[in-house]
């Protein structure tokens, strides 16, 4: 499957429509960007049933704003509109297949159990 481009407009719906979304924020500035690109191209073309976005964040700066990315790339994955990884920097191929496979191996119902721990935590204090 091809990337999509995600914007402030589309972010929203493209992460509530699909249970698991990789999301690569780049600039065409960016060297280590330029070399991760084809890493996630390569990916997204072996995995159909996960959703691959990419953020330019120059043209996308409040929508990477809103996420603190503060250094490119970065990579973050989501599933079931939860952040479940977040790392800046450009990933190898192998590293990327093995994050992929430990994404989708999560119990996201021990992960959605935690969230709300960790806002009821945040709430009392």
């Amino acid at each position: 499957m091809a990337t999509v481009q995600l914007t402030k407009e589309n972010f929203d719906e493209v992460v509530s429509a699909n249970a698991t979304v990789l999301v690569d924020f780049w600039a065409s500035w960016c060297g280590p960007c330029r070399v991760f690109g084809p890493i996630f191209e390569a990916a997204s073309g072996q995995h159909s049933d996960i959703v691959f976005g990419k953020v330019d964040t120059e043209a996308q700066f409040e929508l990477a704003g809103s996420f603190g990315i503060q250094s490119i790339p970065t990579l973050m994955i989501l599933r079931e509109q939860v952040v479940v990884y977040s790392q800046a920097g450009a990933v190898p191929g192998e590293a990327l297949e093995d994050l992929i496979t430990r994404a989708g191996a999560l119990d996201m119902d021990e992960v959605h159990r935690e969230v709300v721990a960790q806002r009821a935590e945040q709430s009392a204090s």
